[in-house]
């Protein structure tokens, strides 16, 4: 017909569509830089820069190549028993179990004005001088090198609970963005953990588990930086004679918020959900470099298994950023905790099924694959309930 005219596609149009997949990608790759630069701009650069290296440097980076290196320094160099290894892993896990502790201590005792940047200060010292202690002693007694790890152990603890206190401070003066604070914190832990079980039994290979405790000097060392850089208010004078009655109202404080069942329900259900587990790590770990029956895997093998659990807890962290944050939090919580227990089943099942077939391959990377989705977005979204509702009640 006359007044229909069929429109040909111009090379600008087809240009377009060629440059439509590009711009996606683009889109793709910034959208985390203008994630981070958004965080930077509202929370500020420091916090940011903190969260990073206490959970990417000090828990995930240090945590892997501390978890490789120690096991192989209590089985090599200080030669002991599977029975003992776990007793002594218990012994260092000591500091974890006393965290409010330090969270009261960086409440109720401020030093030089300051609430959280001393104690980032502290934390990085310790853990500084605690693993060079280690690491530049050869034939070191077990006891003092418990000691030593047990204060490293402290280090990472006391910087976890200072950086937490930071959370939970923003999360009540920016409520929309308490659940992206704490997916910085569960990525930059796994990305940090994926590094360093990379690389950890490389290290442990070519350096030995004393020259990894050497290395760890670093992100203590960072540890201390971010008590450096950190921007907070100093507050007024403090006279140190109220050290007690801080004390005295934050343990009031702490007990009255614990009696709402909206803050002792979801401590409870997080008490019960990690704590209550059965920890049989070094017997699997020297039975898999170890015992004749094992599979007897090299140092190097050992970090890459260990890998795939960091890659499965960065799955669930990505998930739980751009598709399941804005659920409500009981039904993440529900389904998260079906799904893992569904995981631990068939986890299960493989294990007896390679009592009965001999395949250790079943069970290796079951041990390894702990950190399922499931369970990261678990724990990113009980903590992430915790910080919301228990912690700005508290203060």
């Amino acid at each position: 017909m006359m007044g229909v005219e069929e429109r040909v596609p111009s090379h600008s149009d087809e240009f377009q569509e060629s440059e439509h997949p590009k711009k996606k990608m683009q889109r793709l790759v910034c959208a985390p830089v203008c994630w981070f630069k958004m965080l930077g701009e509202e929370l500020h650069w420091s916090f940011v820069f903190g969260v990073i290296i206490v959970y990417g440097m000090s828990q995930g980076l240090g945590g892997a190549l501390s978890r490789v290196g120690t096991d192989y320094y209590m089985k090599d160099v200080q030669k002991v028993q599977p029975s003992e290894a776990q007793l002594y892993s218990g012994i260092t896990s000591i500091p974890w179990i006393v965290k409010p502790l330090w969270g009261l201590l960086t409440d109720a005792v401020p030093i030089s004005g300051y609430q959280r940047r001393p104690y980032f200060v502290f934390a990085g010292s310790l853990g500084v001088v605690a693993m060079l202690f280690v690491s530049l002693h050869k034939n070191l007694h077990i006891m003092l090198a418990l000691l030593s790890l047990t204060a490293a152990s402290a280090s990472v603890a006391i910087a976890d609970v200072t950086v937490d206190a930071c959370v939970a401070q923003k999360s009540s003066i920016h409520p929309s963005l308490a659940a992206d604070m704490q997916s910085l914190c569960a990525l930059s832990s796994s990305i940090g953990a994926l590094v360093g079980f990379s690389v950890s039994g490389i290290f442990v290979h070519l350096i030995g588990p004393q020259g990894v405790y050497g290395l760890l000097t670093i992100p203590s060392g960072l540890v201390f930086l971010v008590g450096v850089l950190l921007k907070e208010r100093r507050a007024s004078s403090f006279a140190f004679e109220q050290i007690n009655e801080n004390f005295l109202n934050a343990g009031k404080s702490m007990w009255k918020t614990l009696q709402y069942p909206d803050v002792w329900r979801p401590c409870l259900y997080m008490y019960l959900s990690f704590s209550l587990s059965l920890r049989i790590d070094e017997g699997i770990f020297y039975w898999i470099t170890d015992s004749p029956a094992g599979p007897m895997f090299s140092k190097q093998t050992i970090g890459y298994i260990m890998v795939i659990g960091s890659a499965g807890s960065l799955l669930g962290a990505i998930l739980y950023q751009y598709g399941l944050k804005d659920y409500p939090f009981r039904n993440l919580l529900f389904w998260a905790q079906i799904l893992s227990c569904l995981w631990n089943a068939g986890f299960g099942s493989g294990a007896a099924l390679e009592l009965k077939t001999g395949d250790t391959r079943l069970l290796v990377c079951g041990d390894g694959c702990k950190c399922f989705p499931a369970d990261r977005m678990l724990q990113t979204d009980a903590t992430s309930c915790y910080k919301l509702e228990v912690v700005p009640t508290w203060h």
